[in-house]
């Protein structure tokens, strides 16, 4: 019976052969483990079938728990694109996983729409991740079906946050209760907000920028709910000669000496270092239009910790290199 250690490892290493056989994967990791012990730990080449059975025992919980237990920030303070107003820049978002087309995995993960009634050719799983914009290392995330929203999913990230870090997101994840319990982690945030959002003018600061309240405009009681104080930043990035972008960010930061206007925007548009995150996740490391392998909920949850888990340890190496 393969020791549950060299089970996790192995969903691991499929990361890195994502489509190899079995046995291939196998090989590629044991020769890396007898490499480790200097030869000493000796692995017999078990069966497909054998491998399957190994990593149905073992689950995605103990995997997810690798996960969380090594994944940290990794950037220093003299790595500047990672921090800002002496706090760690973070990022929020999702992308979704095309998974093995099975009953099992279509009714607990579903598909997509994509339009004329149809649907996805396959079932996908979405993982919704918070990463550090420097260094790229994906330091929370949670894996649910595509028929639960992102905003949904990021509850619980959002709820891990803390003091010393500014979190970034895009339009799509802002509400007035979402955001509210962000701010109630101690956590700073910069997230740009749609342009129905009407922050309620207070103040005019010196660099153009404006303290606002925000509220609610729905939901339970939400007339009688206290506003939120925020900074609210407003500009435009030309797209053309005769056309522009506008983007409007709200932050908790509100003290201009603390972080100017021009370093709030900049900071906000490395938000997109996560679409690269997940782009090292989907094309680099599983490799171009791969549908992970795993024909139950359980072991595509496992196998997705093991890509996380591996994307984590590519990250640690890179920063150690360029420590060195």
């Amino acid at each position: 019976m393969l020791p549950a250690r060299v089970v996790a490892y192995f969903t691991i290493a499929m990361a890195l052969n994502a489509d190899g056989s079995y046995e291939d994967v196998f090989a590629d990791l044991v020769d890396g483990l007898s490499w480790a012990s200097g030869w000493e730990d000796e692995y017999p080449s078990p069966s497909a079938s054998a491998i399957f059975q190994a990593r149905a025992r073992l689950g995605a919980d103990p995997v997810e728990a690798v996960f969380r237990q090594v994944a940290k920030p990794l950037a220093g303070h003299e790595w500047a694109d990672s921090w800002l107003a002496g706090r760690r820049l973070l990022a929020i978002d999702g992308t979704t996983l095309d998974i093995a087309d099975t009953p099992v995995n279509d009714a607990e993960f579903g598909r997509p729409g994509v339009g004329r009634g149809e649907q996805a050719a396959y079932p996908q799983a979405r993982v919704v991740a918070v990463a550090e914009t420097g260094t790229h290392a994906v330091i929370d995330a949670v894996v649910g079906d595509t028929g639960t929203g992102e905003t949904t999913l990021a509850t619980d990230l959002i709820d891990r946050l803390g003091p010393g870090v500014v979190l970034t997101a895009d339009r799509g994840f802002y509400s007035f209760r979402l955001f509210q319990r962000a701010v109630a982690t101690g956590a700073d945030l910069l997230w740009r907000v749609r342009s129905n959002v009407k922050p309620r003018h207070v103040k005019t600061l010196a660099d153009g920028t404006w303290l606002a309240d925000v509220s609610p405009s729905s939901g339970r009681g939400w007339r009688t709910v206290t506003p939120m104080r925020v900074r609210v930043i407003d500009y435009e990035i030309a797209t053309s000669e005769d056309s522009a972008q506008s983007y409007r960010l709200l932050t908790t930061l509100t003290d201009p000496d603390e972080a100017a206007a021009e370093d709030l925007a900049a900071a906000y548009h490395r938000r997109w270092e996560i679409e690269s995150v997940f782009d090292e996740l989907k094309t680099h490391q599983r490799g171009p239009r791969i549908v992970l392998r795993s024909k139950s909920p359980d072991l595509v949850r496992q196998e997705i910790w093991g890509h996380l888990c591996c994307h984590f340890a590519i990250r640690v190496l890179m920063a150690e290199t360029a420590w060195h």
